[in-house]
């Protein structure tokens, strides 16, 4: 049994320092999603929308640090009565996600290894039979150093922490795992995978009946009337990495335009109301240059007219908005607003807002 607690010991930790780190990198990421868990759809509790971000954080923060506390044997049953009552508390959330089909990814290690909300709930119960095996054997938890430094350890854990989280906040995630990360070309992401295989169900009527025949999308040679035709796909890898980037403007969808430019200077606005007014004057400075460059120059936002007009008046930003889903926006890039430039639908350089003097044109 001492064996078998270690063996838990160093799996438990390992995970819960991996999850915490993945989701600190990409804090705001995190918030999203548990702004779709508190949302009148799923947990019904919208008061806690506007505190995602802190409780993001909060949680994030001691998840890792929990794991860091298991690993070197601080307090054992302070850590597995905390590891205890989290992976409860995650346990019945996946299950409640997955068995009523609420959210389609738990955000459990953010968009690093996205997970259904089965594969999810199986994790959790996995994690919680190991943090059961840890609670009850507590005593085979030994400390990794002397007692006297794990405080220092603990506090230093902390602080890097929120010092990592500030800057990841202020500028964007050091590791991006999302399909808009540089150097990734859009259309390409737009594609099916080359494995995917769809399944088309074509209707005819023939002889009076109806009949249905399926194939991999060959036009059927039959004689009948034909009525309609419908098609599957199955499993998370049979969706393109990119499947909600469109860009309405008021003469229609600008999509491969944009994508077909040569130069092209993003600025992604989700939502203007919550929009950070101080990150405008270096976008102007941005604008300015790129006009002198040729460079094509849009502004996205799933924001109304009014709104655009608002922010070009109190902001003094020359731009012109078009419409993307507020979804797509918030994936392409962790900041209201961000900065990209695209070379042929290529993703070159990507900044926050802070960093637009970086930007190079």
């Amino acid at each position: 049994m001492k064996a078998i607690t270690g063996i838990a010991r160093v799996l438990v930790g390992i995970l819960f320092i991996f999850s915490g780190f993945v989701k600190l990198n990409d804090p705001l990421g995190f918030s999203y999603k548990l702004q779709e868990y508190f949302s009148e759809q799923v947990l019904d509790i919208p008061v806690l929308i506007p505190f995602a971000l802190i409780i993001a954080i909060v949680i994030v923060i001691y998840e890792l640090v929990l794991g860091i506390m298991l690993l070197i044997g601080y307090s054992p049953k302070f850590t597995t009565w905390s590891l205890l009552i989290m992976i409860v508390f995650f346990t019945f959330l996946t299950f409640y996600s997955a068995y009523f089909n609420k959210v389609t990814d738990c955000g459990c290690f953010g968009d690093a290894i996205p997970l259904t909300p089965w594969q999810s709930f199986y994790k959790d119960v996995i994690l919680l039979v190991l943090i059961l095996i840890l609670f009850f054997n507590r005593k085979y938890i030994s400390p990794l150093f002397a007692p006297a430094s794990h405080r220092w350890i603990i506090f230093a854990s902390f602080f890097a922490c929120f010092a990592f989280c500030y800057y990841v906040l202020m500028h964007l995630p050091l590791i991006d795992f999302r399909a808009y990360k540089i150097g990734n070309n859009i259309p390409e992401q737009m594609q099916l995978p080359e494995t995917a295989e769809v399944t088309y169900r074509w209707k005819f009527k023939i002889d009076g009946e109806e009949q249905v025949i399926e194939n991999t999308g060959a036009y059927p040679q039959v004689d009948g009337e034909f009525i309609g035709v419908e098609t599957s796909q199955e499993g998370a890898e049979m969706i393109a990495p990119i499947h909600d980037f469109v860009i309405e403007g008021p003469d229609g969808d600008i999509t491969e335009e944009v994508l077909n430019a040569e130069k092209v200077l993003l600025i992604v606005a989700y939502n203007i109301r919550s929009t950070e007014l101080e990150g405008y004057a270096g976008i102007k400075n941005l604008i300015s240059e790129a006009k002198t460059k040729d460079y094509m120059i849009v502004g996205l936002t799933a924001s109304g007219e009014r709104l655009q007009q608002t922010l070009k008046k109190e902001t003094g930003v020359d731009l012109d908005f078009y419409q993307v889903d507020e979804t797509a926006l918030k994936t392409i890039v962790r900041a209201n607003p961000g900065i990209l430039i695209l070379n042929n639908g290529t993703i070159s350089q990507k900044k926050h807002w802070s960093d637009s003097s970086e930007i190079e044109l």
